[in-house]
């Protein structure tokens, strides 16, 4: 365990740490700073992106919260919120959403009416956004957001129906048959789905108290990491123990060992979790199948982390390690790796490539007002699958802003990243060291480049009814391509968008389609034939990026709906 010590909060010292830790792990492995480059989009978008979710109409939905006074834009015609609950501003003329769009590179205020402070969401598969809790008068609340791109004058609807429990730091995944299941919450211990189809409204799920820490605020199983697997359970990770769900008959199928340290995981010792790329390349039409599903997790903090943090303002190093245990086998376990700078509060995206980036976080404390220091610049190419898993980790080039507490990344449709958000305060607080960041950041990987480009396809058309992947079905995509490379060739990916808070992407999801044909239709113009996922439990249905990705350059996406 990390030796305990105390860290001056200003930029320079962190970036001098992380330089420090960068070079000492650079002694024993191979590594290298390269790749890629940083771009601000806005200074200010009035708040902070503490939830982000992009849309189908190549638009985001943004918001932090409502509750800690006004933000830095105010509601369009002259509106008002009014809240006598609200404990910050009863009558607020401001914004605590907003739309921003990627093709233009603006944005508008959205109305939302109730506390959605460390909420959680997931979209359905008509492409609606259903948001589920917050704090205060938004515990029970259900909101959706619909994409309007013809008018653009959607906002947010509040339904009339509620949440059966609480629902803050909950985590949402959308199932085979449509339904989001949320998982947990502060204090709720139990399980819901929405629409609900059952008698009882809510199931009480034993493993999530087990899983809480008795000490006070160090619960470390809120926000759990939940994965649907291809043989339609749920994998669900708390604290430092992971089960085998069926949310169907309601039961606990299998308990996969500890992850290996002492460190715990999820929030407010918060790491991050992804399903790697579900690979379905070479199984034809068998829908019997399965892609062999693997889970990593990264980060954490360890404990007792909360309380020398808020108590005498002590921040221990955070955890180095990430695990990954593939949970399709007979006999799962863990194998452990360690990264290249220690983080907390890291987000994990999954890149159409089918590579992680981990980015944002600190390398100190945990999450909470005020809890951590030392930004991690530098985010990481995890590159899972090389043999060598010292080669795995490469070290990209650095951000500008640090991306502390109530920070988000998300996955483009063109292939960027977008970041924004940090406010590790109990209210907007521009001064010291990690101020309120209002700004949005994007991030270009390295296969943006400028040799990258003869490489790199463009999507012509989707042969596809309603531009639909049908299960099991066949569909072509055409592309034009300056220098065709049959080695390694060419592979279609669909990425789910995810709902991403508090360091976890929800619902994020690659699938890496089986390729039946590629063939030249004209000079520099291709098409690929490729299947469609098997079944509703390794691609549950809604709106998909489809990438095609060659020489490991992927294009811009196109929209598909997978029914």
């Amino acid at each position: 365990m990390a030796s305990l010590f105390k860290i001056k909060n200003n930029a320079s010292s962190s970036l001098f740490f992380t330089m420090i830790t960068f070079l000492l792990f650079c002694i024993t492995t191979t590594c290298s700073s390269t790749g890629g480059h940083w771009v601000q989009l806005q200074r200010s978008i009035g708040i902070s992106a503490m939830h982000m979710q992009v849309m189908n109409d190549n638009k985001v939905v943004i918001f932090d919260r409502t509750d800690f006074g006004p933000s830095n834009i105010s509601l369009s015609n002259g509106r008002c919120r009014f809240n006598p609950r609200d404990m910050a501003l009863k009558l607020d003329c401001t914004a605590h959403s907003v739309l921003y769009d990627l093709t233009t590179n603006t944005f508008r205020p959205l109305t939302i009416q109730t506390d959605a402070w460390c909420s959680s969401g997931a979209l359905t598969p008509d492409g609606t956004l259903l948001q589920t809790g917050g704090f205060n008068d938004g515990y029970h609340k259900l909101r959706t957001f619909t994409p309007c791109p013809q008018h653009n004058l959607c906002d947010w609807l509040e339904l009339p129906q509620n949440l059966t429990s609480p629902r803050w730091y909950a985590s949402n995944q959308i199932l085979p048959d449509g339904r989001i299941i949320v998982v947990g919450g502060r204090n709720a211990f139990t399980y819901e789905f929405v629409p609900t189809r059952d008698t009882a409204s809510f199931h009480y799920l034993r493993f999530l108290r087990l899983t809480r820490d008795p000490n006070p605020g160090e619960e470390n199983n809120l926000y759990p990491f939940l994965h649907l697997l291809p043989d339609g359970n749920l994998f669900i990770f708390a604290n430092r123990r992971s089960v085998l769900f069926d949310y169907n008959r309601h039961r606990i199928l299998r308990e996969y060992p500890i992850m290996p340290g002492i460190e715990k995981r999820n929030y407010p010792s918060t790491g991050s979790s992804v399903l790697l790329p579900l690979n379905l390349t070479g199984f034809g039409p068998d829908r019997t199948r399965l892609p062999v599903a693997e889970v990593m997790i990264c980060g954490g903090a360890y404990p007792g982390v909360f309380t020398l943090a808020r108590r005498f303002r002590v921040f221990l190093e955070a955890s180095r390690t990430c695990g990954r245990i593939r949970v399709s086998d007979p006999k799962p376990g863990w194998v452990m790796e360690t990264m290249p700078i220690p983080r907390v509060m890291p987000d994990m995206i999954l890149l159409p490539t089918g590579n992680v980036m981990i980015l944002n976080g600190a390398a100190n404390g945990t999450a909470g007002w005020e809890n951590a220091a030392n930004p991690v610049f530098y985010p990481v190419l995890y590159r899972p699958g090389l043999p060598d898993p010292l080669q795995r980790f490469q070290l990209l080039s650095p951000a500008n802003t640090p991306r502390m507490y109530h920070s988000a990344a998300v996955l483009l449709p063109d292939g960027r990243v977008l970041v924004g958000g940090s406010n590790p305060h109990r209210v907007y607080d521009f001064r010291g060291p990690y101020p309120t960041e209002l700004s949005l950041d994007v991030y270009y990987p390295d296969y943006f480049e400028p040799e990258s480009e003869p490489l790199r396809p463009s999507i012509i058309a989707v042969e596809a009814v309603n531009n639909t992947a049908p299960y099991g079905g066949l569909f072509a995509v055409t592309f034009s391509l300056r220098d065709y490379r049959a080695v390694p060739g060419v592979s279609v990916t669909l990425v789910a968008p995810s709902f991403t808070t508090h360091s976890f992407a929800m619902n994020q999801r690659v699938v890496v389609l089986d390729v039946v044909a590629v063939d030249e239709v004209a000079p520099s113009s291709y098409k690929v034939t490729v299947r469609g996922p098997p079944s509703l439990t390794v691609a549950p249905p809604g709106y998909y990026m489809l990438y095609i990705v060659h020489a490991g350059i992927p294009s811009v996406s196109v929209w598909v709906q997978v029914r």
